[in-house]
């Protein structure tokens, strides 16, 4: 034991420790939904991971920048002293955006960026400059980039401006060197980065498959990565919304490859209940009789329990899920009953 202190003296290194790493004061940041965070974190009272990099991708318009505006408020809630530094690339994010979402801007510091080096470079000031203060001075800190897909490259910028139409071949190599510096300042500083991403389409395989565009740096560095589509929610004829598809295209908090179905609406955000039904009916929590299911000895349909969901899931229920979902999300024995129906997914813009 002598011995191993006085090597982590002499590296001088403050974050090098003895016994423990910079994971064990890991928390979770809530996403707005609770199926979502079971995806996530395998507990419905988790969610993505508070020092790593998250990833949402997907085509446009399956509601990325929502989910993430959805998890910064609830990160504003848990820490009502929280600062949230939002790299924008889309030019999309105004106040009003932020607000009608429940988000205090004034604790929200819009930053643009254009290239990958911009962000790159700024991101790494930030995370300085937050070193340089003391840790029980320190808020804590959430980083948003919406989106990577967006992101330039220097050279692009120069070629565009001398009206060459050269294919730019650094910009993925130069995505993996931004990641390969960050992940560990994030890490070390237990500051959460939340990415949207696009998605592609892969020809040539058997069938053509999605992919996330920016290379490898991204899928290697990031904690979780997952995948969107959707199909559009209809109440009449009016669309309100959608459900969105989220799958586990990595992950390293809860099994890979995991589907879930999250409510997006327009108006409000995430549903935090969806899903949680369909889960308890398919794992035997919740008795389902023919279209409608039994809730202490009353027959319910799906829509009279989602319109009051806090009234029908209390705490018991959703401990019985919460315990469920440690066996189904998270790594373990149990091998979960996967239900990968895209039927009726429509990417349309809307």
């Amino acid at each position: 034991m002598d011995f191993l202190n006085d090597i982590v003296e002499i590296t001088g290194n403050e974050f090098a420790t003895i016994g423990k790493t910079m994971n064990d004061d890991r928390t979770t940041i809530d996403t707005g939904a609770y199926i979502l965070n079971a995806l996530l974190s395998g507990s419905i009272y988790g969610g993505a991971p508070s020092n790593g990099v998250t990833g949402f991708a997907g085509e446009s318009t399956t509601g990325k920048t929502y989910m993430i505006l959805t998890a910064v408020r609830s990160f504003q809630e848990k820490y009502p002293d929280s600062l949230v530094v939002f790299f924008e690339s889309e030019g999309a994010i105004s106040r009003n955006m932020l607000t009608e979402r429940g988000i205090d801007a004034d604790r929200v510091a819009v930053i643009p960026v254009v290239t990958i080096q911009d962000f790159r470079t700024q991101s790494t000031k930030i995370l300085d400059k937050y070193q340089e203060q003391k840790p029980k001075d320190r808020q804590k800190m959430l980083f948003v980039l919406d989106s990577l897909g967006m992101l330039s490259t220097n050279k692009e910028v120069n070629d565009i401006a001398e009206g060459k139409d050269t294919r730019d071949m650094t910009r993925a190599q130069l995505i993996r060197g931004a990641f390969r510096i960050l992940t560990l300042k994030l890490s070390m500083h237990n500051v959460p980065l939340f990415v949207t991403n696009h998605t592609y389409a892969a020809i040539g395989g058997m069938f053509p498959t999605q992919e996330v565009s920016g290379g490898g740096g991204f899928k290697f560095a990031a904690s979780t990565i997952v995948m969107l589509s959707k199909r559009k929610e209809k109440v009449g004829n009016d669309i309100v919304g959608n459900i969105i598809h989220c799958k586990t295209y990595k992950s390293r908090l809860s099994k890979e490859n995991q589907m879930v179905d999250v409510k997006l609406y327009y108006d409000s955000g995430l549903d935090r209940y969806y899903g949680l039904l369909e889960f308890a009916d398919k794992y035997g929590i919740i008795e389902k009789m023919g279209s409608r299911y039994v809730i202490d000895g009353k027959k319910l349909y799906g829509k009279t329990i989602y319109e009051e969901p806090e009234k029908y899931f209390t705490e018991e229920l959703l401990n019985k899920i919460d315990e469920k979902c440690k066996t189904v999300f998270s790594y373990g024995s149990e091998k979960p009953v996967i239900e990968d129906n895209d039927e009726g997914v429509d990417n349309d813009e809307n």
